[in-house]
């Protein structure tokens, strides 16, 4: 079974890095090596900016070594292709200029105008539960088809 490959929003990042939960539960899909993930470099200084906000108390040092870690984690793709697709929050735009260079199954965002798309040529856009539900799904499906070859 091919492994998903996925990228992850920022706001994603964050809450599995700080919140747990379902972001969490994600993350260590990706660091269990159960699915692939990858991430761009704006993708990856967004991050870091947020980290740095005063709400998070991370230092500059800190926040790169957070940054750093990811980056080991997950492939770093440098997108060929300007999207200009979600005009109330550009920034969005990066998220699927990552998923069209990384060749993505999905884009895992709590964002809601990532959301609202659903979809962008081909690549699913979930909210984490939803992306865990159809992970989970095809992950039986496998298991059944091992079964079975026995």
């Amino acid at each position: 079974m091919k492994r998903p490959h996925i990228v992850l929003d920022t706001n994603v990042l964050i809450s599995a890095s700080f919140f747990g939960g379902l972001p969490r539960e994600i993350l260590g899909l990706i660091v269990a090596g159960a699915i692939d993930c990858s991430l761009s470099l704006p993708i990856l200084d967004e991050l870091k900016d947020v980290l740095q906000r005063p709400k998070f108390g991370l230092s500059a040092q800190q926040a790169m070594a957070l940054v750093e870690e990811l980056s080991t984690l997950c492939r770093v793709v440098a997108p060929s292709r300007r999207v200009r697709s979600i005009c109330a929050d550009p920034d969005d735009d990066r998220i699927l200029e990552c998923a069209l260079e990384a060749r993505a199954d999905a884009i895992v965002s709590g964002d809601a105008h990532l959301l609202e798309l659903g979809m962008y040529e081909g690549i699913s856009i979930l909210c984490p539960s939803e992306f865990l539900q159809t992970i989970g799904k095809s992950m039986q499906a496998a298991k059944r088809r091992r079964k079975r070859k026995r």
